[in-house]
């Protein structure tokens, strides 16, 4: 499955986490190839993202990739993920 098709919230592109802050982000869509999101500070996924805020819920939106990066770790991934993801932050 392309990066840039939008995954379901059962089946994302990649689960990061900070379980410090009990917060989860799915990966459900990357807009920009890994290039380009390394360079720019405004690529953004769509995401599902829940946590304290969201009450056992989540909320859905796009977020800066960079973010997620800064604040939480990579816990499960596609191998399409994967090798976007090494690209991107390498």
């Amino acid at each position: 499955m392309s990066l840039k098709k939008t995954a379901t919230q059962d089946a994302p592109h990649a689960i990061f986490t900070n379980e410090r802050i009990g917060w989860t982000w799915k990966v459900l869509k990357v807009y920009a190839a890994a290039k380009s999101d390394k360079k720019n500070p405004y690529a953004r996924w769509l995401v599902a993202v829940s946590s304290p805020n969201t009450f056992g819920g989540v909320d859905m939106g796009d977020n800066y990739s960079r973010e997620i990066y800064q604040n939480a770790r990579l816990v499960e991934c596609t191998d399409e993920f994967r090798a976007y993801f090494n690209e991107a932050t390498s």
